[in-house]
């Protein structure tokens, strides 16, 4: 894969649930392998080990799988999507906005 529209449009013949329902289930996909990802940092924090990064990479994979699934459902190219996200963060980091919270800063 050399770009992230290239991912998104594999992931098309890895999609494999209800259409009529396609975006709930996805957020809720979305929520569970985030969900996982936070797994793989909780127990070792818990057990005095290191997290594998391996396991967290995959978990990751799956995360971007569900973001990239919700942005096609959309409509939207994931290039879209990071382009948007750069001009954002861009525009935070020149008016030194980066620290702080709310989406309007």
């Amino acid at each position: 894969m050399n770009n992230f529209d290239e991912y998104q449009e594999f992931t098309r013949s890895t999609a494999k649930y209800p259409s009529e329902t396609a975006l709930q289930y996805l957020l809720l996909g979305l929520a569970s392998e985030v969900g996982e990802v936070h797994e793989k940092f909780k127990k070792p924090m818990r057990d005095g080990y290191e997290p594998d990064h391996h396991s967290i990479i995959k978990e990751l994979g799956d995360v971007l799988w569900y973001v990239a699934r919700i942005a096609d459902e959309m409509g939207v190219p994931l290039s879209v999507v990071t382009f948007e996200n750069v001009k954002k963060l861009s525009s935070r980091l020149e008016r030194d906005k980066i620290s702080g919270s709310g989406d309007d800063r």
